[in-house]
Formats: C-alpha cells, structure tokens, sequence
C-alpha cells in the first residue's frame, strides 16, 4: 500500500511501518500501530534495544535522516 509522502511525514510513518486497519461501516481506517520505542535511557545515553532488519544500512540510514532534517529546516 502507497501512503502520499506528506501524510507519511505527518505521521512519522518510513517503509515496513506496521498499520491498524479497521473495517467501519463507511469503510476502512488505517492508523499507526500502538508501538513502544526501542530506544529506553540507561545512565543518561539513549540505547537501542530494538532488532535491526536484515540488510539494513546503518551509515545509509543516518544519511538520510540528516537529509530529511537539512529539507525540512530549509522549507523543502
């Protein structure tokens, strides 16, 4: 299923996100999935407890978080 980007963004939703879909009486609705943070506190840093997908690019997706935040400060 295809999201528009700007309701994505809006939600902070990435690929792979997981979804709620509900069947109504006027049709469907779809809503982020009730999900706790990977990352909890310990000793004042931020650690990842969370599993990372296979393949996933570490260095690629730092890059493109940076990216993302350089457009959206310059109005992009």
């Amino acid at each position: 299923m295809v999201l528009p980007k700007p309701i994505r963004d809006r939600l902070g939703l990435r690929a792979g996100s997981d979804l709620e879909i509900e069947e109504t009486v006027d049709g469907v609705t779809l809503k982020p999935a009730a999900r706790r943070s990977p990352m909890i506190k310990k000793q004042r840093l931020w650690v990842h407890t969370g599993k990372v997908p296979a393949g996933f690019d570490t260095v690629q997706a730092i890059r493109d978080d940076r990216e993302d935040r350089i457009r959206k400060l310059a109005g992009l």
